[in-house]
């Protein structure tokens, strides 16, 4: 037996044409899933150090308007995002409606906001859970057909010699091999980004009740002093 013959590169190279083909979508697979985790794993980082940045400033003592003002790029999330939008819609709506309708209202756009960018941050995480749950059984189908092409040439040389049988085998097993170098990250990147964002999302939805309260309290305040006046 050659020396070598056994190497990764070797196997692939002698692999039946379909078992290659479930060999390169696999590495691309994989490939393509460690960018997604590294890729949201950035940015997750990045929203997470921008959020404390801007409830630093939202848990202050700070009027609706001066955080408003005060604002800066650096603080720019999911969170912030979903501050100046419900700001603008507020400033818009005031003049429109009044009391639990414009409550209503300014919590529904505060929902639709938050959905919208949770679902930003969960885009490309789907392909991790695809990945995850198919990839050993796509890696188990080119081990089935290459162990079947494999069983054809030992039919064909009318021999089961171990160095007949055994280099089919193995570039038989390298696919199964493969399913689970794709599949094992991107089930563990997948649970762990997940995680994160539920995690955010449970302090997004705190936020917006607060915001609410807030908003709720500042409307009240005005409707006082015009009586008041």
């Amino acid at each position: 037996m050659p020396e070598g013959h056994f190497s990764l590169f070797s196997m692939f190279m002698n692999a039946d044409i379909t078992v290659k083909i479930v060999m390169i979508l696999l590495l691309a697979s994989s490939v393509w899933c460690w960018g997604i985790i590294f890729s949201k794993y950035r940015d997750l980082k990045q929203i997470l150090r921008s959020t404390a940045r801007f409830e630093n400033l939202f848990w202050t003592d700070k009027s609706i308007k001066q955080i408003y003002d005060q604002l800066t790029e650096d603080q720019v999330n999911p969170m912030s995002n979903v501050f100046l939008t419900a700001i603008d819609e507020y400033v818009r709506l005031k003049k429109i409606y009044k009391g639990p309708e414009l409550e209503s209202r300014l919590d529904r756009v505060m929902a639709i906001t938050a959905n919208c960018e949770i679902e930003d941050l969960q885009s490309h995480t789907t392909f991790l859970a695809t990945v995850g749950s198919t990839a050993p059984f796509i890696g188990l189908f080119g081990t089935v057909w290459g162990i079947m092409h494999s069983f054809q040439g030992i039919a064909a040389m009318q021999s089961t010699n171990l160095a007949v049988v055994a280099p089919g085998i193995a570039e038989a097993l390298l696919a199964t091999a493969l399913g689970l170098v794709a599949a094992i990250p991107a089930v563990i990147g997948y649970n762990k980004i997940s995680t994160e964002i539920e995690r955010y999302n449970v302090r997004l939805d705190s936020f917006i009740q607060e915001l609410g309260s807030r908003l709720s309290y500042q409307q009240q305040q005005q409707k006082d002093m015009k009586k008041a006046s």
